[in-house]
């Protein structure tokens, strides 16, 4: 819409517009969304969103209890069967049996052995699910730490502190294939004196990781064309110099379970629902890159 706009406007001047006239326009532009929305809203948001993430921090917790409780009662079942078989065993070295022999006078030893041998397979299914419980409340309690630290941005009325300097700021990138919305989050953004790169596909965002150093986020929009937000994810987790970078999607599809655990699994550290919140956002960023910027000491 406002690409069209500036299309227009060329067309009916006979010039091209400059420079100077579409960084006006992002500044008119941010300054709108800015008094259409306050930070009282970015509160709800992220305070709703923490509240999800410490529901998934509280039933991973209560899940492991629970599996670690299975586990402990199916590990001392298999040492119950291993002491009855090591009687068993016992008596057969004693008495100088065969095997057959053995069966017969024991006729249940079989079946302990194939009890221990089932119990041991259900040990080794309860571990792996005990340490995936771990690994997602470890997660959850992550990303309460960093909602913890937005929402205090966003009530000081201001981002992060951040160093002066656009030099020895690192960088973020934009992607979303829509010009609308790259133009509405280049406004929102400008204010944190950060260098913006903005892209139009996931193609286009690997390609710009590879030209570029020194990215403190990545905000992406889920549904792109071609390679949609999840593939351009996981694309980018593949790569060792650029894994560690947090991916903050953008979705108009809501932030349902099923979309933000497939987000979550893919890589991302971070969701915002469109139509995005500046200030939410604005703090999202900031938060990211002064982590960003504490990691590598500056």
């Amino acid at each position: 819409m406002i690409n069209d706009l500036f299309t227009d406007v060329a067309e009916h001047r006979g010039t091209a517009v400059t420079t100077e006239a579409i960084e006006l326009v992002r500044g008119l532009y941010g300054s709108a969304v800015d008094a259409a929305s306050s930070p009282k809203h970015a509160v709800e948001i992220l305070e709703q969103q923490l509240a999800d993430a410490d529901h998934v921090s509280r039933r991973s917790s209560v899940r492991g209890d629970v599996l670690g409780d299975a586990l402990l009662d199916r590990t001392q079942r298999i040492a119950d069967l291993e002491t009855r078989l090591n009687q068993l065993e016992a008596d057969r070295i004693a008495e100088r049996k065969r095997a057959d022999e053995l069966a017969e006078a024991h006729p249940d030893v079989y079946g302990l052995i194939q009890e221990r041998d089932e119990l041991q397979l259900e040990v080794e299914r309860l571990g792996a699910a005990l340490q995936e419980a771990q690994a997602q409340r470890a997660a959850a309690e992550g990303r309460c730490e960093l909602l913890e630290r937005q929402l205090e941005a966003v009530e000081q009325s201001a981002p992060a502190p951040l160093p002066a300097g656009r030099q020895n700021m690192p960088k973020i990138l934009i992607v979303d294939d829509q010009p609308d919305n790259l133009l509405a989050m280049t406004a929102v953004l400008a204010t944190l004196e950060q260098e913006l790169v903005t892209v139009s596909s996931g193609r286009e965002a690997l390609k710009a990781l590879l030209d570029h150093d020194d990215f403190a986020v990545i905000i992406m929009d889920v549904q792109m064309p071609e390679m949609d937000g999840y593939e351009t994810c996981a694309h980018i987790k593949r790569r060792s110099r650029t894994r560690d970078i947090p991916i903050i999607f953008l979705t108009a599809m809501g932030l349902g379970s099923e979309h933000s655990a497939r987000g979550y699994a893919a890589g991302a550290v971070d969701y915002i629902s469109k139509p995005f919140d500046p200030w939410a956002l604005r703090a999202k960023v900031a938060v990211f890159t002064s982590i960003h910027l504490e990691r590598h000491g500056r």
